[in-house]
């Protein structure tokens, strides 16, 4: 498998495209993101964890390696994470096995214990 480090770095290098070449719908998105990710009845912690959840069902790449990051900045361990992706496994089966190796091998390149 190849590095998810390495695809995570291309995935932001492309975002600066995007938000250079559509900078209207980067900002309005952000404005989006920027509302529902605030602490509430639920901390941002839980709402990345949930978005990792979803991410994972989905199956997108970008995503899973995205809300990932995002959830160990709000400090999400990794014990956390695991248990996200157990929930994801038993409402996902087999496919949820075979995404949960790309967050499992990104927590091991990011050395996250």
């Amino acid at each position: 498998m190849e590095s998810q480090v390495k695809l995570d770095e291309e995935r932001l290098e492309l975002l600066e495209k995007f938000k250079q070449h559509l900078p209207e719908t980067y900002a309005a998105e952000r404005g989006v993101v920027d509302t529902v990710y605030r602490d509430g009845a639920l901390s941002v912690k839980v709402k990345r964890l949930m978005a990792l959840a979803i991410a994972l069902r989905t199956g997108c790449t970008n995503c899973i390696l995205g809300q990932t990051k995002l959830a160990l900045e709000q400090g999400a361990t990794r014990e956390e994470i695991l248990e996200t992706i157990s929930v994801n496994v038993v409402m996902s089966g087999t496919t949820g096995f075979a995404e949960a190796l790309r967050v499992l091998k990104l927590l091991d390149e990011l050395d996250v214990l």
